[in-house]
């Protein structure tokens, strides 16, 4: 399995500042990246889920390793309140997600998210209704074309949802998609033409932005005073979700939620050096007094 390097990790851990006697929910569980850096800061406890199947023999090492200290639910982060119900807590102390794809999903060529290996038309994260073929198949060319132009942001939406429905019958795998993208937009730059209509299918396969706006409506009745909520995003729709969230709750007449950071935080060169995917990462954080 591809290591997956957490981003933004000390920033994460720093911002959150975990003590002793507290607990944590750590919503994107992934390479336990975050839950470890956590559970190594001080005596607490870690609440953990991820919708992706494969990582629960790592969250398995991870319940040897710290016993009492760690708890794994394979569930969606949208389901945090029957999640921390389950583990027979009222509230947390902390909410951490890390929204990124992570390296064990993109470099597997079977979970079909990568334009960059051929494998089957799949991009599930875990506990989906749909996968990207079904997508494909089943929806009309203007539904395809907006869902490609919403999630993707991609402005010949519609040039590319009537190619694949043209060649719907020669769309077996990623690469034969993404060449058919690459037909329809010209290049520019070092970006892939398929980037933008390869992430709006994965968004629109696994609810995404859907996901996210449900776990920001329910983690802020979760929060003990002090709490804190901290998410690291990757791309311009998600960011724009929790800046609006965020935002809503501190102009409001509550005075109880309070901005981490004005501007959100954003990677060091030398992160980025040395993990590219980085890049477009941006860190907000909101606490509870």
């Amino acid at each position: 399995m591809t290591e997956h390097i957490p981003v933004l990790l000390n920033e994460v851990i720093t911002s959150l500042s975990p003590k002793d006697g507290a607990i944590y929910f750590d919503g994107t569980f992934g390479g336990g990246g975050y839950s470890r850096a956590i559970l190594e800061s001080a005596n607490c406890k870690v609440i953990a889920c991820d919708r992706d199947p494969f990582v629960k023999e790592m969250a398995a090492n991870f319940s040897e390793k710290y016993k009492n200290r760690f708890e794994f639910f394979h569930n969606k982060f949208s389901e945090i309140k029957s999640i921390i119900d389950s583990s027979k807590n009222a509230k947390v102390d902390g909410i951490v997600l890390d929204l990124g794809i992570s390296n064990f999903q993109i470099s597997n060529s079977e979970r079909g998210f990568s334009f960059k290996l051929n494998g089957p038309l799949d991009m599930s994260m875990g506990l989906c209704e749909e996968n990207a073929f079904d997508i494909l198949h089943k929806y009309s060319e203007k539904e395809l074309a907006d869902i490609i132009y919403l999630y993707g942001e991609e402005p010949f939406s519609r040039k590319i949802a009537k190619a694949i429905k043209m060649n719907l019958d020669k769309i077996k795998s990623t690469e034969d998609l993404a060449n058919i993208v690459r037909k329809c937009v010209k290049k520019t730059g070092k970006i892939d033409p398929a980037t933008k209509t390869f992430q709006a299918l994965r968004i629109f396969v696994n609810n995404e932005l859907g996901e996210l706006e449900k776990v920001l409506q329910e983690s802020v009745e979760l929060l003990n005073p002090g709490g804190k909520i901290i998410i690291v995003s990757f791309h311009s729709l998600e960011d724009r979700i929790i800046k609006r969230f965020f935002k809503s709750l501190t102009v409001k007449n509550d005075s109880r939620f309070h901005l981490l950071n004005k501007k959100p935080i954003i990677p060091s060169e030398n992160e980025i050096n040395i993990n590219p995917k980085s890049r477009s990462a941006k860190l907000r954080g909101i606490y509870m007094i």
